[in-house]
């Protein structure tokens, strides 16, 4: 246990990567036509909810897929597969296993874990500096708060 409890944040930048990576994939499939391709018909430019549902795809699936903006780029990406399924798959049955909506419901809960837990390591947020007030009002360099420095 001790061993798993020392890999946890090794662990958890693994499923951030991953789970950025598949949702990406989602987003460039519908956009561009690749990777077999949009499920469904290929969205129109900037058509709701379609285009936008692909555009957060790609763009917040990169995010977390690279550990930028990490926790809010997966609370978005959490929110919009929540739409999904309650919008498009809820009222056609109650249950995911019947109504085809597992991958938007396991996406938002992957997601809002990231969200809740952060990054992990080898996030890129962490290799940006950025600026901070100190309690006595002076600036001071640090680096992103949400992800660990030390490797």
């Amino acid at each position: 246990m001790e061993a798993l409890e020392r890999s946890k944040e090794h662990v958890l930048g693994l499923f951030r990567i991953v789970v950025g990576l598949l949702f990406a994939c989602h987003g460039a499939a519908a956009l561009f036509d690749v990777l077999g391709g949009p499920h469904g018909a290929k969205p129109h430019l900037a058509e709701w909810p379609g285009w936008w549902a692909a555009a957060i795809q790609l763009v917040g699936g990169a995010l977390v897929l690279c550990g930028l903006g990490t926790r809010t780029a997966a609370l978005l990406c959490s929110g919009s597969m929540a739409y999904a399924y309650f919008d498009v798959h809820q009222s056609q049955a109650l249950f995911p296993i019947e109504n085809g909506g597992e991958p938007a419901a396991m996406f938002c809960w992957s997601f809002l874990l990231i969200a809740a837990l952060g990054p992990g390591r080898w996030a890129l947020a962490s290799l940006v500096p950025f600026r901070r007030r100190t309690d006595t009002g002076s600036l001071r360099t640090t680096y992103s708060r949400d992800t660990p420095t030390s490797v």
